[in-house]
This record gives structure tokens, sequence and C-alpha cells, in this order.
């Protein structure tokens, strides 16, 4: 079957990155080959990973969330916060007239009961809660005319409904003030008892408790801020299964999954654990999964540093920061903006939850220089390239691109 093409704005449209891609598609159709493009300059390489930048479900949003502003012209349209974690995109949809109805931790900027039913709202690609959908249908306003919800994060919601029919409790890994959780806590609530966890060592915590190895008590402690009222880990985890947000690092929900799993057997005999603990492997985000194997692979390819851009509240953007910052210095920028020089580039720690300011950070004197070079799933192609293009105006001798991207655009030209 043909995937599904969108109309994403020309503003988006990337004439070097783009020509990489559509190259891949023709070489390797079937994305078996995780080894970086290698786009060499002379003086310095760059290693572009296999996959990265706009998924399914962000390309989903952002040609629903234009077209919805290009048929309405002259009404109020507001989207109910970010679309998705990329401020070049949430910024050119204000300038357009969008307004933001809630901050990304939830806070209200518009209330709700100043909307009417000639408005237009959007659903971001993160989905909503159950409560916000019943408000705006108090107000005359269909919730879901235009949403935007990722298919994955749907799919996710979707089994859990499965197994709260079977009479399933529901653990989430995921960071509980993200979006994608509160909606997908808000749904999984509706017809299950939820707890969120948000790493192996929570995990970990959680399976202890279910053994009996801690208190009771100790519940309440670590997971009574994000669980639903009256969640008893030894009554409620008798038969449960664990879904996750979809841009958390997939290898760790799988561990999540199997530290939980191996409670089960503990707790039930490892005969009657599938009883008590059910497989959800299959609602894994295939482009998270695609994106995350694909950095690993960039991390192998040896670069000195790594260059990832994303916005600086974009989980999945984090975590390919995450897998990189093991092998090389990497830096996590929003766009070209960043850089002010070999000398000096502001970049975002998301352990410390702040932007930094670092010197000397690019070794033009070396020869031979290799830098990975990727991007988080909502971000725009056109804001790597015009990365690439700053790192390339520091070496004076660089190759003209067009010359190295030649092979790629004969490629993807042809292809088209």
């Amino acid at each position: 079957m043909a995937r599904k093409t969108f109309d994403i704005p020309e503003m988006y449209h990337s004439p070097v990155i783009r020509n990489v891609k559509e190259a891949n598609k023709i070489t390797d159709p079937r994305k078996k080959d995780l080894t970086p493009v290698e786009l060499d300059f002379g003086p310095v390489t760059f290693l572009i990973p296999r996959h990265f930048g706009f998924c399914y479900g962000v390309e989903n949003a952002i040609d629903i969330a234009y077209r919805t502003v290009e048929e309405n012209s002259g009404k109020k349209i507001y989207l109910l916060s970010e679309m998705i974690h990329n401020p070049t995109v949430n910024e050119d949809l204000q300038k357009k007239g969008v307004k933001f109805l809630f901050d990304t931790d939830g806070s209200e900027r518009i209330p709700l009961d100043s909307l009417n039913s000639d408005d237009i709202v959007i659903v971001p690609a993160f989905g909503t809660t159950l409560e916000i959908e019943d408000k705006l249908k108090s107000k005359g306003i269909n919730p879901y005319q235009y949403n935007t919800t990722c298919p994955f994060v749907e799919k996710v919601w979707n089994r859990g409904n499965q197994l709260g029919k079977k009479g399933y409790s529901l653990v989430v890994h995921g960071k509980h003030q993200h979006e994608e959780t509160r909606a997908t806590f808000s749904h999984s609530a509706d017809h299950s008892p939820v707890v969120v966890v948000l790493n192996p060592e929570e995990a970990t915590i959680l399976a202890e408790i279910m053994t009996g190895k801690r208190p009771v008590a100790d519940f309440e402690t670590w997971f009574g801020y994000k669980s639903t009222e009256g969640f008893n880990p030894l009554k409620d985890l008798e038969h449960f299964g664990v879904i996750n947000q979809t841009t958390m690092l997939a290898t760790e929900t799988e561990e999540v999954m199997n530290i939980l799993k191996a409670a089960a057997a503990e707790r039930f005999g490892e005969e009657k654990a599938p009883d008590h603990f059910a497989d959800t492997s299959d609602t894994l985000c295939y482009a998270t999964n695609e994106n995350q194997t694909a950095t690993y692979a960039l991390a192998d390819a040896a670069p000195d540093l790594a260059l990832i851009v994303g916005g600086y509240n974009s989980s999945n953007t984090m975590h390919l920061v995450e897998i990189l910052e093991h092998h090389c210095p990497s830096f996590h920028i929003r766009d070209a903006g960043e850089i002010d020089s070999p000398q000096k580039i502001s970049h975002f720690d998301q352990w410390e939850k702040e932007i930094l300011e670092s010197e000397n950070w690019l070794p033009v004197q070396k020869r031979g220089l290799r830098i990975a070079l990727t991007s988080g799933a909502s971000c725009p192609d056109i804001l790597v390239d015009e990365v690439l293009i700053k790192i390339l105006s520091f070496f004076p001798d660089a190759k003209e691109i067009d010359d190295v991207i030649e092979p790629y655009m004969q490629l993807s030209n042809g292809a088209e």
C-alpha cells in the first residue's frame, strides 16, 4: 500500500537533506541499511543518519493545521497547545493568527469559556484529555473536526482500551507532565487504574513494591501524584500492561516492560506470568524506533562531535542527544541561530534544564573533522540544511554543496 503523502508548506522544504533522504529511499527501499551517509566536504564530513526529522504523525499534523488555517479565513483559530514541539512551526502558525489556548505544562492561556461554537480548535499531535474534549463539546465545538493527534498515539490509546475491557490496569512509561502522557493518562483512566513510571529505576521500585521487597507505603511517595485515585499496587497490578509515551527511548520502554514482566513472573510464577502481564510491544512507535536505531548507528560511526537540531521541549530530540552524548561532545540546538562562531555556541542542557554557552566547541583546525548531524521528529529538514551551511561557512576551503550532493540529486530527481 502506498504511503500517504502530505502537503507540507514550501518554507519547510529542504534543498540539501531532502535529496539525501530521497536517494536513500531509492537505494534502500526496505530500510535495511543503517550506515550513515557521509557528505565529504574536504576539511569536514557530515554524518547524516538514515532516519530522522519529520515523522508520519508530524507531517500529518502540519498538513491538517495549515489546511485548516487556509480554509477558515476570517474565523478565530486556536491550537490547544503547541501543535508539535518545534518553535519554528509554532511561531509560523502564530504569525498566521493561530492562538494557543494552553501552555505546554497545561496552564490556561485563554479561558475555554471565552470560546463559542463558531471558533476553530485544532487538537495537537500529542492529543488531548477527555476533560478538555468534554469542555469543547459543551461549547458546541467538535474536538475531532480538526484533530491532528498522531495515529500512533491513538494506537496506544486503543490498545489500552482493549486491555481495560479485559480488566487490566495500565503502567504508562512517560514523563507525567508531558502533553502526550497527560492525554494518555486521561484516556486510560477512563477505563483502568493507571500509574506513570519515568524510567527503569522507577519501574524497579514499582516491581519491588509488587513483590513485597518494599513496603506498600512507598507507592504513595513515588507514584501517588501520578496515579489514579486509590491505586493499589498489590491489587491493581495483578493484571496489567505497559504502554508508553511514543517519544520515549524505545529501548528504555522495553527495559521497563522486562522489569515489570520479571516481577509478575516472580509474584505469580513463570508459567502464569503471561496471564498477568500483557504483551504490548506492538504499540511502540515505528518512527521513534527507526530514528533511535539510526542514531545508535550514527554514534558507532565515530563522530568527533554531534549537532542535534530540535525544540528545547522536544522529548524525542532529547533522547537522540542522550544516545549521542555518551560517544562524543553533543550540542542540542534549536536552529543555526544558536551557532555564533567556532568559538561560541548556545545549546540546551536537558539535565540542568538551562541554555549553556560553550567556547571553542568546533575544532576548525582539525583536518577530516567528522560531525554527526541529525534532528528530532518535529524539526523541518530546512533547519538542518541551515545548520550545515552555517558550519561550512567556517571552512573557506570546503567543497561546494552542489558538487557534494550532486549524486544524491541525480538519484532523487530520477525518481520524480
